[in-house]
């Protein structure tokens, strides 16, 4: 009997399975171990695996159709500018999602060993893990607070302001920046930049 020259049993291959193994272990400390401990999010979790997987075993059976790096990366482009319309997004959770399509895409079509592919997932999740939790650099993050007390907005009474903002939020405020005042109501929208604590 004629082997059919499109489907064989050689796709369902050990270097399929291991690869997939692989890519999963990366994506469940990706998602688990630092996108949810970090975020506490679980609304795209889904989505990263979906995206991740869909990658993946695509790169995977056009690869065997002889794709090239340029075409596998171009696959890549397609899926990155992708974007939800019924759910805004924002740049981390956009970040996080390249990732997921990256590893997918790498683990997939990489011509190297398991040994170096394990060894790239392994690059991309430390330097996420450091970058998530202040190991390379402090990560400022931004609020905006109505304040019902105007007395506090002169810049020689920032300090003051900071100090009574840090009490009331519990943030460590770094520095503040007036924005819309009303002296109707005296109050005032202050934008206030902290250092995100570990949990």
């Amino acid at each position: 009997m004629e082997q059919n020259e499109f489907w064989s049993w050689d796709l369902i291959t050990l270097p399929l399975i291991m690869r997939y193994v692989l890519n999963l272990i990366a994506m469940l400390i990706l998602v688990r171990f630092i996108y949810f401990r970090t975020y506490r999010k679980s609304n795209f979790i889904s989505s990263f695996f979906l995206f991740n997987t869909i990658i993946f075993f695509v790169a995977f059976m056009l690869n065997k159709v002889e794709m090239t790096t340029g075409a596998a990366f171009g696959l890549f482009a397609v899926f990155s500018i992708l974007r939800y319309r019924t759910d805004g997004i924002s740049t981390k959770d956009m970040t996080y999602l390249f990732l997921s399509i990256a590893i997918g895409l790498l683990t997939s079509v990489s011509k190297g060993s398991l040994v170096e592919i394990a060894a790239i997932d392994f690059v991309i999740l430390i330097l996420t893990y450091l970058l998530e939790n202040n190991f390379i650099v402090q990560r400022e993050m931004t609020k905006v607070i109505q304040y019902d007390n105007i007395n506090f907005i002169k810049p020689e009474h920032h300090n003051e302001l900071i100090a009574k903002l840090t009490d009331r939020t519990g943030l460590d405020i770094n520095r503040i920046v007036i924005n819309d005042i009303d002296f109707i109501k005296e109050s005032c929208a202050v934008t206030v930049y902290y250092i995100e604590k570990n949990n």
